[in-house]
Order: C-alpha cells, then structure tokens, then sequence
C-alpha cells in the first residue's frame, strides 16, 4: 500500500519515501512513475563533477524566463533519447508530470542522500536539450544530452544559490557535432498535483508559459535551417562540425551554430531575417571567434532562411561578415567572408 507525500517545493526528504509514496524505482536519475502519471528527476551536480563537468545547476534565466540543466541517463558512451530519457523527453505526450529534486547532504547517521524537492518542471518545448561533450564514467569523452527544465505554470521553484551552475575551472574548447532536438508544439501543463510552498523564499517572475507558439517556430526553424545547410555542405564534400567553449569563471557554454572546418568558415544561423536577429548574431560571431585556434584567419558568416534587406546586408559587408541565405532552390552565398 502506497503511504502519501505532499509535493511542496522545499521539502527535504528520500527516495525511499517516494518509492513508498509513487512506486517509483529509486536507483536512477530519471525515474518515471507510470501509474502515478509522474517522472522523477534526481539532480546531484557533485556526481558530475566527480567525473570533471558540471552540466546539472540552476542556469541563468534567458528571455524565456527560469531555466534549470539536468544531464540526462546514461554513464558511458553517447547519450541518446531513448529510455529514461525519452521517458523525460515525452513527458507531455504521456501525460506525466515532471518533479525535480537536487540531492541535498546524507541523511543523517546513514549513507542515503536526501532530497530537496524544487518542484513541478517542464522539458522546455522550444528546445528540449543541448548535446554538450563530457567525460563518462570511464573517462571517455562522449555526448551528453543536458535537458532544459523551466517551471510549470504556478510553481515557484524552491531553488537557492547554491543550486546555481558552478563556474567553469578553466578555459576549453571541446569540437561537437552541431544538434537541433526541438520537439513538436505541445500544449503547456500547469502545476497538478503539488502543494504551493508556504513562504516567500523562493520567487521566480515568469514561467514556462511565456514560451509562446511563435517563439517557438522561429527557434525551430533555426535548428531546421542548419540541418539543412549541414547537408548541403556535407554533399558538396565540406567536413562540418561545432564547438563547446567553456570561459573560466564562468557558468554553462558558448555554443556556436555551426563550423565548416573545410573553408575555416564560423556560420551563426537566426530563424528570422530582421535587423535584430542580424545584430545579435554579428556579436555572437565576435564573442565566439576570440576563443578559438587561428582566429586571425577564421571566417564567419551568418546563415538565414531568405534574403535580408539590402542595408541590413551593407551592414554585413561593413562588418567583413558573410552571408548565406536559403532559397527554394538550396543556398545562396551572396557574399564572401573576409579573413
């Protein structure tokens, strides 16, 4: 007979008790819970970093609101979406809700860890997780699947500082391969199931909810737009890839769009061809191009899904930054990069 826990965000407890509570397993990361609807996610970032990275923290909030990393299930070799971690992946198509726990100390007088509870979580629709590179268990470089957590509708998230993603050791460039997982539209849950937490501690201003749809499709339409143009370079004979720039003292990664290693050529792709979009990709490309080996000769170029105005493409040329753009027919490459 299964005895009752009430999910309030900040509650400090086992997994024991939620086996007891959900019948749920409790020796994995990602634990789902078929028959109480739910999937349990077990964050403990000092695991991480006993094997040298530290993907799993509380990131810092983007323009989509709050958002929290968690590495996905597997202890050696590429992590793929399948398992446990489809199980995550799928949580809305299931009909699941997610609940997220971050270890927190021993229970005292014995070696189990306990659990802090931070509350009711949502794989994020835009883009469900990032690939990063790491070592497994064995030391062997490999691909991670690093999940985007945001809060769902109505929790407030009891996380504290010291859930925050720690700062990188040191500066590092890892080469990766270039990832667009966005999951289809799916409509958002709210919070089910879970007690509010009584105090004031923890706040967050937006939740998941302010994902719109649109967002969403123009997010979807950059992973697309660089599948694509993978392929084209890839049939042309180009050999492409992408890196992970880590900056000492600093959370998270620069995650650049895409690297075709066969021109020494740095393409960031936007899924709209607006001015502002153009901007923000010409700083990225400036931020992205300090870090890397023969930056002096690198070149670097935007990538869009049609042609922009003319002034934005001055703007371009001023700059000495390249651009292509797709057509119904391919790609178009209207100008160079300058070295």
């Amino acid at each position: 007979m299964l005895t009752t826990v009430d999910l309030v965000p900040g509650l400090v407890t086992t997994r024991d008790a939620m086996v007891a509570a959900f019948g749920c397993g409790k020796f994995q990361g990602i634990e789902p819970a078929a028959d109480a609807g739910m999937v349990f996610v077990y964050s403990d970032p000092s695991a991480g970093e006993e094997y040298g990275y530290t993907f799993d923290g509380r990131a810092e909030d983007d323009e989509f609101g709050p958002l929290y990393l968690y590495t996905g299930a597997g202890a050696n070799g590429p992590q793929a979406p399948t398992g446990r971690n489809k199980s995550l992946l799928n949580h809305v198509k299931d009909k699941r809700d997610v609940h997220l726990f971050v270890a927190h100390g021993k229970v005292p007088g014995s070696g189990a860890m306990q659990q802090r509870y931070i509350g009711q979580m949502v794989v994020d629709p835009v883009k469900a997780f990032d690939v990063r590179r790491g070592p497994g268990r064995d030391g062997v470089m490999r691909d991670a699947l690093v999940f985007r957590l945001r809060p769902a509708e109505g929790t407030t998230p009891a996380w504290t500082d010291a859930d925050k993603l720690p700062p990188a050791a040191a500066t590092a460039t890892e080469i990766t391969t270039p990832s667009a997982a966005e999951p289809a539209p799916v409509a958002l849950p709210k919070q089910t199931g879970v007690k509010p937490k009584k105090t004031e501690q923890h706040t967050t201003a937006e939740t998941v909810a302010d994902i719109t749809t649109g967002q969403r499709k123009v997010l979807r339409r950059e992973g697309e737009l660089v599948k694509a143009f993978v392929t084209h370079l890839t049939a042309a004979g180009h050999e492409t890839h992408s890196f992970q720039i880590t900056i000492k003292g600093e959370p998270g990664a620069l995650t650049p769009d895409l690297y075709d290693a066969t021109d020494h050529v740095l393409y960031e792709a936007k899924g709209q061809t607006t001015r502002a979009n153009v901007r923000m990709a010409i700083g990225q490309l400036a931020d992205y191009r300090r870090h890397l080996d023969n930056a002096d000769t690198l070149r670097v170029a935007v990538l869009l899904p049609s042609e922009p105005t003319p002034d934005v493409q001055a703007l371009l040329t001023a700059e000495g930054i390249g651009l292509v753009f797709q057509t119904a027919d391919g790609f178009v490459t209207v100008q160079e990069p300058a070295a």
